[in-house]
């Protein structure tokens, strides 16, 4: 079974303890979340659509902001060897 055929169930951000606003990389953009069949929080960003997953929904949400931040650094040609 391929990641695109697994299930996923809509979760709700308001229901859990993840909030996406407390990121300057997710600021006010739309985010969503579900989880999988294996019980990983994934949440996308639906303006760049980046996704990341995490253990729990903060763990997740913590994931997407630090994968925006590299996405658009790497979009605004930003070397990105500042963390080497």
């Amino acid at each position: 079974m391929s990641s695109e055929d697994e299930e996923t169930e809509p979760v709700a951000l308001e229901d859990v303890d993840a909030d996406p606003t407390e990121y300057d990389a997710l600021g006010d953009a739309e985010v969503t979340m579900r989880v999988n069949e294996h019980g990983l929080y994934i949440v996308d960003h639906e303006e760049t659509g980046v996704s990341s997953q995490g253990q729990t929904p903060a763990d997740a949400v913590a994931n997407l902001a630090e994968a925006v931040a590299s996405h658009e650094q790497a979009m605004s040609g930003g070397s990105g060897d500042d963390w080497l």
